[in-house]
């Protein structure tokens, strides 16, 4: 099996519109009524979910006027998001068949169709035209993408002069073994993590001008203490990561933690411009 194929099966479900109804309904929130916050557990598929988002995009020149990019959108959580937040349009790309269907179902129950499209694809040739996009992101993404710097220049084809790439990614601290399975790998044939200044030498061999790093370590760590104290006060929802993770959720956000905790790994945001 190819590295795009194993990705691909790795986020495969097989039945996750239907859990998604599933647990909506358990919690009586009917599908003709849902707000964004309603499937912020499941769309907000990175560390620090809808906080990490609001702390992300705040960065980049989002406006009613903004075409954007989401790469490896997943769901499309994070597109229906700043759809909704900054009245922008967003494309969103993804591997995942089933992540893509199930996404713009999502965007049609939120009424969010018209400003949402996304569509399966690879990050490594994108179908759109060059110099389409005023920004681009991605969050949670080049774990699964080997050649960066393919991605990186196939990035910086489509923005237009100026325009803006966001990346919150979880970047490698220092060469020490990861513990296995984590959300975006089962093993580590299928893991392409980088470090930060790997990141930086590719951004910028592209194109790319690197205006602002945060590392988001401290913050990853404090929020999963406030999930587990959360989920010990009040139980489990029945709407989650859980979702999509299923049996092995438990098993891959603790390595998630652990690997953060022991400094192997940290979430690491990059703001760059295309000069």
């Amino acid at each position: 099996m190819n590295s795009t194929k194993a990705i691909a099966q790795h986020y495969y479900h097989g039945s996750l519109l239907s859990a998604i109804v599933t647990a909506l309904e358990k919690q009586q929130k009917p599908l003709n009524n849902l707000s964004l916050d309603d499937l912020a557990p499941i769309d907000e598929f990175h560390i620090g979910g809808r906080l990490a988002s609001e702390h992300f995009f705040k960065q980049l020149p989002l406006n009613d006027a903004s075409q954007v990019l989401d790469i490896g959108c997943g769901l499309g959580g994070a597109a229906r998001f700043v759809a909704q937040t900054y009245n922008a349009m967003v494309s969103g790309i993804d591997l995942s068949k089933e992540y893509i269907e199930t996404g713009n179902i999502l965007s049609q129950w939120l009424k969010l169709s018209d400003k949402v499209k996304l569509q399966q694809g690879s990050a490594l040739n994108m179908p759109y035209i060059a110099n389409s996009f005023h920004c681009a992101y991605m969050m949670h993404v080049g774990m699964n993408i080997e050649n960066k710097q393919q991605l990186f220049s196939e990035v910086f084809r489509l923005l237009q002069p100026n325009g803006y790439f966001g990346l919150y990614d979880v970047m490698r601290q220092r060469d020490s073994e990861l513990n296995y399975p984590v959300p975006w790998a089962s093993q580590q044939e299928n893991s392409y993590l980088a470090t930060l200044e790997q990141y930086k030498h590719y951004i910028e061999a592209v194109g790319f001008e690197v205006i602002a790093i945060n590392n988001r370590r401290d913050f990853a760590l404090a929020y999963f203490e406030q999930v587990r104290h959360k989920n010990k006060v009040n139980g489990m929802p029945a709407l989650g990561l859980h979702t999509l993770l299923q049996a092995s959720t438990h098993e891959k956000l603790t390595n998630l933690r652990t690997n953060i905790v022991n400094n192997i790994i940290a979430p690491i945001e990059i703001i760059a411009r295309k000069c």
